[in-house]
């Protein structure tokens, strides 16, 4: 079994970024600026805007965070996102999800302009990718491929089954798989919780990707001897032997699974890492107006 060890790779990336922009500015390009925007005080969101913040001072990003209060109004939160669109020195920016109920994430997510959208939520920038165009990929699909190519990981006619259907992971995800290139190539199926049977899928997959969400989920028995597991699931379980007072655990049972897997990405420590990094890359495709010119 090789562990998909996400720090190294994510490392490796934000290392070539902050090389590429290291020349991009000696060519008289300007900082690459992310952004983000964070409503409410998530433990969880605060932890990942916290990440992303650290790695834009470590690829020599600008970076600017705007935190608005969980009362904050959606018209409000709009007005901001409008303000962002509108400010040239930002080159990308993201609205941390998820958002407290009253405000419309839908409506949040098609405010921002398609060409500041890193996150790769928008409509625009799903059904570019969609047909095959340049657009900015849903950072945690695009960091699963990154891992897959860091590790030379064949998947040309492989069976895929991506468990999960949600619009950031599961969806796109199951696109990008069945890609005419060198990491994707698959054969695909999409299942989710309503699936049938879904032992009979997961045990013919040469790939499993799992994104449902729920702790544990995906067991050693589902899987096939050699089969390649990603595990894109991130739940704070309570654990009363931790100072924080709970664990980070992943959509798969890592010990079962990593007695049958020859690829396994752990949690913490694999695919969550490499979202942060290729939303960096996002930024910096922004900054370099390489995708919306």
């Amino acid at each position: 079994m090789i562990l998909i060890d996400g720090k190294k790779t994510s490392a490796e990336v934000k290392a070539d970024i902050k090389q590429e922009v290291e020349a991009f500015k000696a060519k008289g390009g300007k900082t690459p600026h992310l952004a983000a925007i964070l409503v409410g005080n998530d433990g969880a969101s605060e932890t990942y805007v916290a990440s992303k913040v650290r790695s834009c001072n470590e690829v020599g990003f600008d970076s600017t965070l705007e935190r608005m209060g969980k009362e904050t109004t959606e018209e409000e939160l709009l007005a901001k996102i409008d303000e962002f669109n509108k400010n040239k020195d930002i080159d990308g920016f993201i609205v941390q999800l998820p958002l407290p109920s009253h405000i419309n994430e839908q409506k949040v997510t098609t405010a921002i302009l398609p060409e500041k959208d890193v996150d790769g939520f928008h409509p625009v920038n799903v059904g570019r990718m969609a047909l095959g165009q340049p657009a900015y990929i849903s950072a945690t699909p695009y960091g699963i491929i990154q891992m897959l190519e860091k590790y030379d990981i064949d998947t040309t006619g492989k069976h895929c089954v991506v468990i999960g259907r949600s619009n950031i992971v599961g969806s796109p995800m199951s696109i990008l798989m069945a890609k005419n290139s060198k990491y994707a190539n698959c054969t695909v199926t999409l299942t989710h919780s309503r699936t049938k049977n879904l032992q009979e899928y997961t045990k013919s997959a040469d790939i499993v990707i799992v994104a449902l969400g729920k702790p544990g989920f995906l067991t050693g028995e589902m899987i096939k001897e050699g089969a390649t597991v990603v595990d894109v699931g991130i739940t704070r379980v309570p654990d009363e032997s931790k100072k924080s007072g709970f664990r980070i655990q992943g959509d798969a049972d890592f010990e079962s699974c990593a007695e049958k897997a020859s690829y396994i990405t752990p949690v913490p420590g694999g695919v969550g890492l490499m979202t942060v990094a290729s939303l960096m890359k996002n930024t910096l495709a922004a900054a370099k107006k390489e995708i919306y010119a």
